[in-house]
């Protein structure tokens, strides 16, 4: 596939309808790979976390959009800092984020995904960001195969078990 000529740069409220849509599909593709763990947020719930975390003087977070040639947002990628360890607890603190990628279907294929993530990875480095995780589904084999081909391995192991009811 031919890859599709993009502009990646910080999102901007105007954005924010796009990142909305993103959001939204992406929930309901995650609904396909376990309806137990994902539902589809309200949209005004994601409006306000996009409006609020655009907004943010500091910009501790960031959100950068692919853009077509034609203007249109086909992806999106979110860089969540990790808050650092409290005192007590026995890990060092290391500036770190969680990325989250969105590429529409249609774009996929294209190149997106990969110039969003090298542009997350040079926006993390320039605020002192060592490490980037992405936290992925193990049902999500596309997004698992994607995060590895760019350098991401496992990092670690999460056990849970219900409770209760």
């Amino acid at each position: 596939m031919q890859e599709a000529r993009l502009t990646v740069r910080p999102a901007s409220l105007a954005d924010v309808p796009s990142l909305v849509e993103l959001r939204l599909a992406n929930a309901e593709a995650h609904i396909a790979l376990d309806a137990g763990a994902y539902r589809v947020p309200r949209r005004e719930a994601v409006v306000g976390h996009f409006a609020a975390l655009l907004a943010e003087a500091a910009g501790r977070d960031g959100v950068l959009v692919a853009e077509s040639d034609g203007g249109r947002v086909v992806g999106m990628i979110e860089v969540l800092r990790h808050p650092d360890p409290p005192e007590h607890q026995i890990l060092r603190p290391e500036p770190s984020a969680q990325v989250h990628t969105v590429v529409l279907p249609d774009a996929r294929g294209l190149g997106v995904g990969s110039a969003l993530l090298q542009a997350a990875e040079r926006w993390a480095t320039g605020r002192g960001l060592l490490y980037l995780s992405a936290g992925i589904h193990h049902r999500n084999v596309d997004a698992v195969r994607f995060y590895r081909r760019h350098g991401y391995t496992a990092a670690g192991l999460s056990l849970g078990k219900s409770v209760g009811d």
